[in-house]
Formats: C-alpha cells, structure tokens, sequence
C-alpha cells in the first residue's frame, strides 16, 4: 500500500509539473501561435515613424500638406497596382455567379412545372439546379439551420441559402445550348436584339453586380444609440470598368483601339485596369477577401485572415517612400531622370511628350525600378485610391497614429501617385488631390493592403 501511495504522490507530482496548474492564471490555451502569412504578390510594409506632408516650398502654395510626424503600423501591400487581368477574375466570378443563379432558379421553375425535375435529374437546364446539400453527416447547429432557414448561408438572398453547383461549366457556346430554358437564361444576359449590330451579342454588363454587406465599425464606436443592425451597410455594385473612359476623358482625339480593347485584350493583361470607381474598388477588396477564406473554409482550416482593403492616405504615403524620408519621389529625388538620362516613372514630362518616357498611355503593372520595400509605379502609370476622405484641414486636426479620416458622407477621395498624363508635381510622394467617389477615369486604379497582425515575421 506505501508503494502505491509513492506512486501516485509522483504521478500527481509530475502532472503537476508538465501542466504548470497550481492555481495561477497561466492563459488561455489557443493551440498552436499565430504566424502571418505573406499574401501572393504583397510586400511586408515595416511600418513606423515618418514626416508626412511637404518639407520643401510648395510651388502651389498648398496649405493641406503642412508637415508633421505620423507613425503607421506594419501591413502588406500589393506589389503593383491591380492589373486587368486580376481584376478580369473578379468581374468572371460575378457574371458566373449570376449565371449560375439564374440556371439555378429557372431548373427550380421548371421542376413545378413538369416531372423533369425529379431529383437526381442531370438533362437540360437540371445540370445546374440548386446544391442538395447532404445533412447526413451534419452537426446539430447545421440540422438546426436547415428545418429552421433552409441552409446555412444568406437566407434572405435570391437563392435562400442553398448551394450553387460550381461543377459543372457554363456552356457559352450559342450552337451547344443544352434546351430552351437554358438558351432564354443565357438569352437574357445580353443586351437585346435592337442594340446588336454584325450579328454579334454582347455581354450586358450592366447585369454584373457586386453584392455585399459591410460594417461601419467607426461609427458604431462613436454611436451611443442604435442597434448593430443600424451600422450595417448594404452594397449592390456594378463591377464592369468604363471602358468608355478612354474616349470621354479626351475631346478631339481618336482613342478608339485602347477603347475597345484596353480592358480585355490579353496585350494589355498586366497593365492596370483603370474606369474604376472607389466603390468598384472597395467592392473588389471584399471579394479577395472573400476568395481566400472561402478557400480556408474548403480545407477545414479555421483561421480567418484579416482582410484586404484599400490603403489609408498615410499608410499610402509612408510606402510610398521606400524608407526615405523627405525623399521628393519614391526613388528619392529630386530629379524625374537617372544619371544616364533615362526617366523613372511613366508622367507627362518635357512640356507633353508623353511618348519620351517610353509609354503614350499607361504601362506593365511591373514597369521601371521599384521602390526601397520593392513597389512599383508608387509614382506615375495610375494614380491610386485610398480609403481616406479628402479634408483640407486633416494634417492639423488628424491622429499621429494611423491617421485616417474615414468618412462615408465625404464623396471626395484622396487619391495618390499622379498618372501618366500628369505632370512630375502630382508624382511627388507628398502631393494630395482627390476625386469623386464615383469619378470613372483612364488615370485612375488602386492596389489593397492587408493588416499585419502581431509583431513577428518568424
């Protein structure tokens, strides 16, 4: 009995030992530690301490730039701004969701009607019929969910939470329609009859729209009253760039080829898309977002990453330096020239040329020399959209630490970087302008950041 009472005095002791429990607070296990990480083609911003604002005379005699010192944190950012071609992949996703949709309802339509729809049925327009999502190996919350909403997801949406079958492709082959209601679907995706000319049907691209919701944090922060449902915000966002932009922003000038083929000719797939307002890119930040974490979802994983937006003014400009303070261009400055004559960004130099710098209109997202923290055309090419709403008076009344004004029912946004048809002052990393929340513009793009979380890189 002694031996076994040894035994069991050991065994406690050594538990004791290995779990570190004598009744001291000791944390909540989390399982394994949390590492970020680096999202495909964005670069670790170290963030930090820098002067924001004009430390040289302003010819302009601006007074919103007055300098001060403003401290961001860390955070990734896209290495170049967003080409055409990736945002091509988000305006395809949408058109197929709401092509997939459609076959969705109209299968749902035609199984009332007639017994082809008889469940298992694969013919016609019934290959794309609604998701049965199997409840076989569901967990009681998702039983719950299911006899209560009918699924899991949006309950409120078109398709009421139910799956959309993503297997099978979309035949957009006109003479391998599959039947009737299969052709008066894909029939009504395209602009009508009236507005077809040579016998080709176009796309309507005023059908592809964005929907999503979001939450306004900020003022739910500062609200005293209300309830969460008052905070969120409803988006429904036409996502197709204005093509047209490139004849609009030009009286008298023939820019008909870059019109018609700009945005989906695979000449121009890695030059930044453009015709893209702040809520078309706001909107293509949630869909990234939402891409990589239905991807985690798919593996069981249960991390979250944080997620992709557009950068504030302040966080803009600090990487827009590369590490260089009171550096006047991203490469430092104060010349638009190297030493061998050679110009460092795509801009209207020598009083319009546009053509001197290599380029007429915009270039390759990857065009000349990155930054210090590896950006490229940080300066000219597109100029970009932040997330900051353009106040003349922000540098004197804003934080020092990740100064942003966030302001939904402020329509002028900052946007940074100048362009290829603007003059070298608009490339300066302390140069502000602004422009409509709407605006559509052949200068205008954008590039998303995504927090850093924690302080380790390990």
């Amino acid at each position: 009995m002694k031996k076994i009472a040894v035994y069991i005095v050991l065994i406690l002791a050594i538990y004791s030992c290995g779990s570190n429990d004598r009744g001291e607070v000791i944390g909540r296990k989390s399982g394994s530690k949390w590492f970020t990480e680096k999202p495909y083609g964005m670069v670790l911003i170290p963030g930090g301490a820098f002067t924001m604002g004009k430390v040289d005379e302003d010819p302009f005699g601006g007074i919103s730039t007055t300098p001060r010192t403003v401290t961001v944190k860390k955070y990734y950012m896209d290495e170049s701004e967003i080409t055409n071609s990736e945002y091509t992949e988000f305006v395809e996703w949408v058109r197929d969701s709401i092509v997939r949709t459609e076959l969705a309802l109209a299968a749902d339509e035609m199984s009332y009607l007639t017994d082809a729809g008889e469940e298992g049925s694969d013919e016609g327009i019934f290959r794309y019929q609604f998701v049965e999502v199997d409840t076989t190996n569901a967990n009681e919350y998702e039983r719950y969910m299911f006899d209560n909403y009918g699924g899991t997801g949006d309950v409120n949406s078109l398709t009421e939470g139910r799956g959309l079958n993503w297997r099978e492709p979309i035949i957009w082959d006109k003479r391998e329609y599959l039947d009737a209601a299969y052709s008066e679907v894909m029939d009504s995706m395209y602009l009508p009859m009236e507005d077809t000319f040579e016998g080709e049907r176009i796309l309507n691209v005023k059908k592809l729209k964005y929907t999503y919701s979001l939450f306004d944090k900020g003022e739910a922060a500062k609200s005293k009253t209300g309830t969460r449902k008052d905070f969120i915000i409803h988006e429904d966002v036409s996502v197709y760039p204005d093509t047209t932009v490139w004849v609009k922003d030009f009286s008298y000038s023939y820019n008909d080829p870059i019109h018609e083929e700009y945005f989906w000719h695979d000449a121009y797939a890695d030059y930044p898309v453009v015709g893209v307002n702040w809520y078309q890119a706001r909107a293509f930040c949630n869909w990234k977002t939402k891409k990589k974490n239905d991807y985690l979802r798919s593996r069981k994983n249960p991390v979250r990453v944080p997620v992709f937006r557009l950068p504030t003014e302040a966080e803009w400009e600090f990487a827009a330096r590369g590490g260089l303070d009171h550096g006047t261009y991203p490469w430092g400055g104060p010349y638009t020239t190297s030493d061998r004559g050679c110009f460092l960004a795509n801009f209207k130099p020598v009083r319009g040329n546009y053509a001197i710098d290599g380029a007429l209109y915009t270039v390759e997202a990857y065009s000349y020399n990155p930054n210090g923290y590896g950006l490229y055309n940080m300066a000219g090419n597109a100029a970009e959209w932040t997330s900051t709403a353009y106040n003349e008076g922000s540098y004197k009344t804003g934080s020092s630490i990740n100064a942003n004004i966030e302001d939904l029912e402020n329509k002028r946004k900052v946007i940074r970087g100048g362009s290829w048809k603007d003059i070298a002052y608009f490339l300066q990393v302390s140069t502000r302008d602004y422009e409509y929340a709407d605006s559509l513009k052949s200068y205008i793009g954008f590039r998303t950041v995504q927090d850093f979380l924690g302080t380790s890189t390990k």
